[in-house]
């Protein structure tokens, strides 16, 4: 989904030590851009992905780390706010928290403090780009993120947003090493799973849906990073609802 030259453009800026991951966004720095138009195909998949109940809260994850499942998770979130659907992005990975450093936010406090009791969730989301767009950082990192995830104050906090917004993403670590990705998935309508074409092995793939699974996550596709769909061209996206 992101273009070589953007890639170029990231190695600079992270050679600065600045964090800044806004490059990511294509869906904003390059709207009419193949990566762009293939994340408006995810959406048009989330919205007739479930006729009958339409989806609110939707869990973007990986088998593995640096599969591009908070890349995702930003740029779904643009284009769904941009289809005019109010949508909150929640960065429920509590090891690894990035989604702040798409929109260049501060993650001074976020989800940890509304699940604490500390803020209400509408006075700790940040407004990004347009109106329709909000995001909730993590905050301060947890020494317990998998017991605070599993927990019925998260689940009474999603069901809480679900009813303020047309859509909920939640952005949460990887399977590979963590539980916690399962705990989120199972509080959502469903989810869907991240890939790199180049790196993602089979078998990692099929132990992450496995745990989904175990969950009874809903499994709404896969999204398929770094694929080669034509010559010179290398990253695009797939769901397969």
């Amino acid at each position: 989904m992101i273009s070589p030259r953007l890639k170029r453009k990231a190695r600079k800026e992270l050679k600065k030590g600045d964090g800044d991951l806004s490059w990511r966004l294509v869906t904003v720095t390059d709207p009419g851009s193949d990566a762009s138009e293939a994340y408006r195909t995810v959406r048009t998949n989330l919205f007739y992905a479930v006729v009958d109940a339409p989806l609110r809260v939707v869990a973007l994850t990986s088998a593995g780390p640096a599969e591009g499942k908070s890349t995702t998770c930003a740029n779904l979130g643009v284009v769904l706010a941009q289809a005019d659907k109010n949508t909150l992005i929640i960065d429920c990975d509590f090891r690894n928290p990035v989604v702040h450093k798409f929109f260049g936010l501060r993650n001074f406090w976020g989800t940890v403090n509304v699940l604490t009791g500390e803020e209400s969730p509408q006075d700790v989301w940040q407004e990004v780009l347009t109106p329709k767009l909000k995001v909730l950082t993590v905050g301060p990192i947890p020494p317990n993120p998998a017991e605070i995830l599993s927990s019925e104050r998260f689940a009474n906090f999603v069901t809480q947003v679900r009813h303020r917004f047309d859509y909920v993403l939640l952005d949460v670590p990887h399977i590979e090493l963590f539980s916690d990705a399962a705990a989120v998935a199972a509080q959502a309508d469903g989810t869907l799973l991240v890939l790199d074409a180049q790196s993602t092995r089979r078998g990692d793939l099929r132990r992450a849906m496995r745990s989904l699974e175990t969950v009874r996550s809903n499994i709404l596709g896969l999204v398929m990073n770094n694929a080669e769909v034509s010559k010179g061209s290398y990253y695009s996206a797939y769901t397969y609802a």
